[in-house]
């Protein structure tokens, strides 16, 4: 069975400060480019789960994402390798797939036969680590203590630290 590392994007991967609506506003955290290379070191696979409302609210569309992914994979390749990124575009209408729901977690689970006892999900939102429950994984929180986080750390590279140091 695969290990895996569910991971929020804006803001944990990237800065947040603004929203990412095209590639020239990403721009990834060095401790995150830290983090994910230590966890892929390790064997996890790398996965993002990230909800887009944007999409549904007219700030972005499809196409625009797909650029925004593709320039964040070209800038992670000397690091990790990125097995699949997902994303809801949801914002208002009722979601399986908007976290806290846990579908784009429990969809990866089914089609790449994924330990979720043995997986995390980060993020830095209380939505994300609520994810993560409803999916069977792990937790780790980025930022503000969490009171049913698993681990909390202030960026992906202190994070991926207290991961490695529970195997």
């Amino acid at each position: 069975m695969t290990r895996a590392i569910f991971l929020d994007r804006d803001g944990v991967i990237n800065d947040n400060t603004k929203h990412v609506n095209k590639p020239e506003d990403l721009i990834i955290y060095e401790e995150a480019k830290k983090g994910m290379k230590k966890l892929y070191d390790k064997g996890y696979e790398l996965f993002i789960v990230t909800n887009q409302g944007g999409i549904e609210m007219g700030h972005l569309i499809e196409s625009d994402l797909d650029k925004i992914h593709a320039k964040l994979e070209k800038e992670l390749e000397d690091y990790c390798k990125i097995r699949e990124i997902k994303y809801c575009p949801d914002f208002n209408k009722k979601s399986y797939c908007r976290k806290p729901n846990p579908g784009m977690l429990l969809e990866l689970k089914d089609k790449y036969k994924i330990d979720m006892k043995n997986s995390w999900m980060v993020g830095d939102l209380q939505t994300d680590i609520d994810a993560g429950i409803n999916a069977g994984c792990n937790t780790a929180k980025i930022g503000k203590k969490s009171p049913n986080a698993d681990i909390v750390g202030q960026n992906l590279d202190e994070v991926a630290e207290k991961i490695i140091n529970l195997i």
